[in-house]
């Protein structure tokens, strides 16, 4: 293993990284029966063509997931990481956006689960922060299904000085707070757009919420205290979508 690879398990993680061009998947780790279902699932595609293929026993792969409490399905990748994209150099040829951001997000299921709707619903890309990203974790690549494959991840250093930028650059960014007394139900998604979640604790930081335009929520059951984070977005972003379809 190389400095700059790191491993990912499960069946759509790691089917999906051998379909992306744009991904180095260095060596795959197949049971005889994982092999098969590549085969079968792709059979105009030969996936595993240049690719280094070590056949092991399933027990020999619960070796790499074992402390992670997740399945491998027969399916074990190295990989490398993909190059970043620029969030500056995306919005120059690119209209009526709509970003979701990512403020201090840490549970890597969550994160996987949110990638996982964004590509479902064609957002544009997912904005997070650098440092607490976690972009070689196992749980997170499993929770998306493959999806880191198919979204635009920008990582910036600051997500105020990013909320600040896109500001400038005529988006408007729309908190999602269970506090509020706005339904997101009720707005007319028009323009560039960038949709704020906050951590799945407490929520959106002071600071963070000044370089928002608008504060919303989704109505829910008023005896339910509140929605988990990525069942949020999942909602947001088919409403969203749905809406700017019919403009």
């Amino acid at each position: 293993m190389n400095k700059s690879s790191f491993f990912i398990v499960g069946k759509h993680p790691v089917i999906e990284a051998l379909k992306n061009p744009k991904r180095k998947v260095l060596r795959v780790f197949l049971t005889e029966e994982s092999k098969k279902k590549i085969h079968r699932n792709n059979p105009n595609h030969n996936l595993l063509n240049n690719i280094k293929v070590y056949f092991k026993t399933k027990r020999e792969m619960d070796k790499y997931c074992k402390n992670e409490n997740i399945l491998h399905q027969g399916f074990v990748a190295e990989i490398e990481h993909l190059e970043n994209f620029e969030l500056k150099e995306y919005i120059k040829n690119n209209k009526n956006l709509v970003f979701a951001c990512l403020d201090e997000v840490s549970d890597p299921r969550n994160i996987g689960s949110i990638i996982r709707s964004a590509a479902s619903f064609k957002i544009d890309g997912l904005i997070v922060k650098e440092r607490h990203f976690p972009e070689e974790s196992k749980l997170m690549y499993k929770a998306a299904s493959g999806c880191v494959e198919h979204i635009n991840i920008f990582k910036v250093s600051n997500i105020n000085t990013a909320l600040k930028f896109l500001r400038d650059k005529n988006f408007w960014t729309y908190g999602f707070d269970a506090k509020s007394d706005n339904d997101f139900a009720q707005v007319k998604w028009e323009g560039n757009i960038v949709l704020l979640f906050g951590s799945e604790g407490y929520g959106m930081k002071k600071n963070t919420i000044k370089y928002t335009d608008y504060l919303v929520k989704i109505k829910i059951n008023k005896d339910i205290e509140s929605l988990n984070i990525s069942n949020s977005a999942a909602i947001a972003f088919h409403h969203i979508k749905n809406f700017k379809k019919q403009l």
